[in-house]
């Protein structure tokens, strides 16, 4: 099969007709659709009762216990058939020659050079048109997920990637966290070298609504400190965030986390040594105040 098209929902009964009847009007057909019902309380499992009685798609549909996106995402990972896997979330929906547009970007990538390649990635837009975020000027582009900022590329995007490669990078699971953000598992394959063939196409629509993970990104974080731990430490590791830019983010996480949390597994979540921690920590909070009272005298004279 090609495609997966993997889909986590919750309590989404009310919006995912309107992704269905997209799948439903795909010009391009060999593909699979495989929903995982994150423990929802609404009518969800009533609309894919009728959805499978249609007979319209190829479903795949798992209902389980409230877990999170990532956990929902190994699942849909480890039951795919497609080739290229493709996460549409249950509050966006395609354009109706998606599959058939990135079947053909996908092809472009010359096969002896497929073993370096994650997969493709086209634009997300809204419903007026405009993309979300912002994108490179050109047709195409062959960077990884970690070389985006460089090349003016910021938001949102539709990142499809080949299945064998996903199946050996699963999302870390945490006990009692139901939130690790997606950049966790991008960022490892892109560091490991492989790209992705960006284009500027929008394929897929979306809507951020009140209830989606978006929305609340900064709150998932804060709730959940050993996803958000590891995704601060591999941004580290990465490259991506040094100097005073990571000492900050690491108090603003100290600050955030150190009702709930102690000063130990701060330092474990953050892969700190806990010693050099508490002293450059301290010391960066001296320095605010510092620089706080420098700022208060400059602006009184």
């Amino acid at each position: 099969m090609r495609f997966t098209v993997f889909t986590p929902t919750y309590n989404r009964g009310y919006v995912i007709d309107r992704l269905y009847r997209s799948l439903c009007r795909q010009s391009f057909k060999d593909f699979e659709w495989i929903v995982v019902n994150d423990g929802s309380t609404d009518n969800t499992d009533e609309l894919f009762n009728l959805y499978k009685k249609d007979n319209k798609l190829k479903l795949k549909y798992f209902k389980v216990e409230n877990g999170g996106k990532h956990r929902a995402i190994n699942i849909g990972v480890n039951n795919a058939e497609g080739e290229l896997f493709f996460i549409v979330d249950s509050d966006d929906y395609l354009t109706d020659d998606a599959l058939d547009y990135i079947d053909q970007l996908e092809k472009t990538i010359e096969k002896e050079d497929r073993i370096f390649f994650a997969g493709v990635c086209p634009l997300i837009g809204y419903r007026n048109g405009s993309i979300v975020g912002k994108t490179f000027e050109g047709e195409a582009l062959d960077i990884t997920t970690l070389e985006r900022e460089k090349n003016g590329i910021y938001g949102d995007k539709a990142e499809v990637f080949y299945t064998e490669l996903l199946k050996r990078y699963p999302f870390p699971e945490y006990k009692n966290e139901k939130f690790v953000t997606e950049c966790v598992v991008w960022d490892r394959i892109a560091f490991d070298g492989y790209k992705l063939r960006f284009s500027n196409r929008i394929v897929y629509l979306c809507e951020y609504l009140p209830d989606g993970l978006s929305a609340n990104y900064n709150n998932n974080l804060i709730n959940n400190p050993h996803g958000w731990g590891t995704y601060i430490s591999q941004l580290v590791q990465f490259g991506q965030l040094y100097g005073i830019n990571k000492w900050n983010t690491y108090l603003n996480y100290y600050y955030s986390e150190r009702g709930s949390l102690s000063f130990w597994k701060i330092s474990r979540y953050l892969s700190l040594n806990p010693i050099k921690f508490f002293f450059r920590l301290h010391f960066l909070r001296f320095f605010r105040k510092f620089e706080k009272m420098v700022k208060k005298r400059y602006k009184n004279n």
